[in-house]
């Protein structure tokens, strides 16, 4: 079996938060943003990590690309541990690992214009050997993404959210990137403009073959992109398993309650969660048991006591539920 492109292992990436009371008298509480994941990504695979705000899957891209320090674990690219390399040793490798951002007006240098911003990265990685080059592909990646290679001369400003996100994934793209990630790329726009960009991203990624990992807090919107999905919740990856099981056999009953936010024209007949009203647990407290324990309907005693692990389903499906394997009989049924 050949190696995965990118491994993450038991990743951490906790923070100091000052707490309540007179500084500098209080103490600090650790946030526990990523609080052991691990998965991995196969060359021109689609990773989707799902999840509502504040579960940690942006802090996880972020983290990948050195923009947050890991507290511990690794993440194995290509075989090299890119968490334990120093910023000047990690430079050469942002050229094949890519970010898009959530929001690209603020990605995009304002006081540049579009085709200095596109030209930039071939220069800094010294990809074209003249300045006509790089106006070459800048043209040819713009009609690429759906856009007019006459904008070159236009600021960021002059564009709408869709197609600032255009210029983004170009930015992106001209640089071939082997691995690209995603951060919550259509979350911003509407929803007729989400679906242009998600075509376009499929598309390119069909066409060159990058992998990528895309993160979103939409299940709906991952389905038509992502080979598999990994659910995260406060922290942590609660299921894992091919895109169609997530949505055809959801397991972990956090997952249910994701799919059943979906909106759909006859809603009653989707409610295969029934769930507690109740705010999610702190991220900056030790919870001795299931972080999930007080939405989860399906509580037992152990769960709030004892951490579930990553139940093995089968040997594309994991989820971290202490009633695993009862729930997977209830949906087979």
């Amino acid at each position: 079996m050949s190696q995965p492109l990118l491994q993450v292992k038991e990743l951490h990436t906790h923070f100091n938060m000052p707490k309540a009371g007179l500084w500098p008298l209080s103490k600090p509480v650790t946030l526990r943003a990523v609080n052991g994941v691990s998965f991995s990504i196969e060359k021109g695979e689609v990773l989707a990590l799902v999840g509502e705000s504040g579960c940690g899957k942006s802090t996880i891209g972020r983290t990948l690309t050195q923009l947050e320090e890991a507290t511990s674990g690794s993440a194995l690219f290509e075989g090299q541990d890119i968490l334990s390399l120093t910023r000047a040793e990690f430079r050469p490798l942002r050229r094949a690992i890519q970010m898009v951002f959530q929001d690209p007006f603020a990605s995009l240098n304002p006081r540049m214009k579009i085709g200095e911003i596109l030209a930039e990265p071939l220069h800094v990685h010294g990809l074209v050997s003249s300045p006509a080059e790089a106006t070459r592909r800048v043209a040819e990646l713009l009609q690429q993404v759906g856009l007019d290679p006459q904008v070159v001369s236009k600021y960021p400003y002059e564009f709408s959210g869709g197609q600032r996100q255009r210029i983004g994934i170009a930015r992106v793209m001209i640089l071939a990137p082997k691995l690209v990630i995603a951060d919550e790329p259509v979350s911003a726009l509407d929803v007729s403009v989400q679906a242009q960009v998600l075509n376009l991203l499929k598309k390119m990624q069909g066409d060159t073959g990058f992998s990528m990992l895309f993160i979103s807090h939409d299940l709906g919107v991952v389905r038509h992109v992502a080979h598999r999905v990994a659910v995260m919740y406060l922290g942590q990856v609660v299921e894992l398993a091919p895109t169609e099981e997530i949505f055809n056999k959801p397991n972990h009953p956090y997952t249910r309650l994701l799919l059943d936010s979906i909106p759909r024209i006859n809603q009653a007949q989707y409610s295969s969660a029934p769930t507690k009203q109740a705010e999610p647990l702190s991220p900056m407290q030790v919870h001795p048991g299931c972080s999930f324990v007080n939405r989860c309907s399906y509580a037992q005693p152990q769960c709030q006591n004892k951490p579930p692990k990553l139940v093995e389903l089968s040997e594309s499906h994991q989820s971290r539920c202490h009633l695993a394997s009862e729930l997977l009989l209830e949906t087979v049924s």
